[in-house]
């Protein structure tokens, strides 16, 4: 059968092909996937079982039910003092949903989005997906992967339409600092832009405290707000996002959802109203719980033979630099997941500015990761 011309072409990124390989193999060490090891707790889990009991098993509003969109306004207010009506908030089939809706609103033919690297694997499929066109910024470790002002002005031209922001970032785990996103919001004024800030990993800055994009003067009518419960409570499977933003957007993005889901799951919609507005303790112990994690591993890669690995700010991830090893870092990857049955990424799957770099995903137990690196330090040995 003949594929649409669009998708012919097209081919798992780097990171789809590790995970496509773990699945046929026995024994692997996961440090590839973004996801907590911790499960649902078992009173969220009941909240979205007495959703059942209480009815809530037919078409939901396609914006989302009043009482989530509620709950994840008093959230961001309590923690970010990021202020929303629930009119401008819509509830989305995960966080992946959302980009892909608001490219939809906004987007039209060759219109450019400024993509800075090293960036979510899936953002350049969804502005392609959506007619518009990706500009890759290349950025640098010791700007925090943030782009400078001039880095911005020089991608920037006439049909540049937006941009995306991703801090506290994946696959860097880095956070840009207040002077950094002022910067690129004075920028965002300047060219007229939307900005689609991507603030997954809000609850897990370890460093100072989350600099919500929105809240900086003038930024909150021109910014999407993308955030979500699946790595701050652990609700992946669960798949709900939410998104504040302009009226006119959230209106076209529920157009468009009517043709695709027509709304998003009664019962995790009720489970994520619940979560959203009892768990902050919850949600702060297990971010404790990762920042340990994440400081022991730096530790250890970081007396590691021909591996750099800068301390991360926030999300879960480690981006160490392993262009010491002469190896790229396809081949640091494959070598190490067929040697040692450990799995990372590689740092190319997200982008130019990612090669010499590789993703570690600390969400696994302390005794597993702490056994990953006692074979990816024998690996480094044994290639050096």
């Amino acid at each position: 059968m003949e594929l649409a011309r669009k998708f012919s072409e097209t081919k798992p990124s780097g990171m789809v092909r590790v995970f496509q390989a773990i699945e046929k193999m026995q024994g692997v060490l996961n440090l590839s996937i973004g996801e907590p090891d911790f499960v649902t707790e078992p009173d969220i889990i009941e909240a979205g079982a007495k959703g059942a009991r209480d009815g809530f098993t037919h078409y939901p509003p396609l914006q989302g039910y009043m009482d989530v969109r509620e709950a994840a306004c008093a959230y961001w207010e309590r923690h970010h003092g990021f202020k929303s009506s629930p009119d401008n908030v819509y509830i989305s089939v995960g966080g992946l949903h959302i980009p892909w809706l608001a490219f939809g609103a906004l987007l039209n033919p060759g219109d450019e989005v400024l993509l800075i690297e090293p960036y979510f694997t899936c953002y350049d499929a969804q502005i392609r997906g959506n007619g518009g066109v990706p500009v890759y910024i290349h950025t640098r470790e010791e700007n925090n992967f943030a782009p400078t002002i001039d880095e911005l002005r020089a991608a920037a031209t006439p049909r540049t339409r937006g941009i995306i922001l991703n801090y506290p970032g994946n696959p860097s785990g880095r956070v840009a600092s207040l002077k950094q996103l002022e910067e690129i919001a004075a920028f965002v004024e300047e060219r007229d832009l939307f900005v689609l800030s991507d603030e997954i990993y809000e609850s897990m800055v370890f460093n100072g405290s989350h600099v919500c994009f929105a809240n900086i003067p003038g930024m909150k009518e021109r910014t999407l707000l993308a955030a979500g419960v699946s790595k701050s409570h652990c609700m992946t499977g669960w798949r709900i996002g939410y998104l504040f933003a302009p009226q006119n957007v959230i209106n076209t993005m529920c157009v468009l959802s009517s043709f695709q889901t027509y709304g998003v799951n009664t019962l995790s919609q009720k489970a994520a109203a619940y979560a959203l507005n009892t768990q902050d303790e919850k949600v702060k112990a297990r971010a404790k719980i990762f920042g340990e994690r994440m400081k022991a591993v730096e530790a250890r890669l970081n007396a590691m033979k021909g591996v750099k690995c800068h301390t991360a700010e926030g999300a879960f991830y480690l981006f160490p630099d392993i262009s010491g090893t002469g190896l790229t870092s396809e081949e640091f990857v494959w070598q190490l997941l067929n040697s040692a049955k450990v799995a990372v990424l590689p740092g190319s799957a997200f982008g130019q500015t990612g090669e010499g770099y590789i993703r570690i995903a600390c969400t696994q137990s302390m005794d597993t990761l702490m056994k990953s690196m006692d074979k990816m330090e024998e690996f480094c040995r044994s290639i050096l």
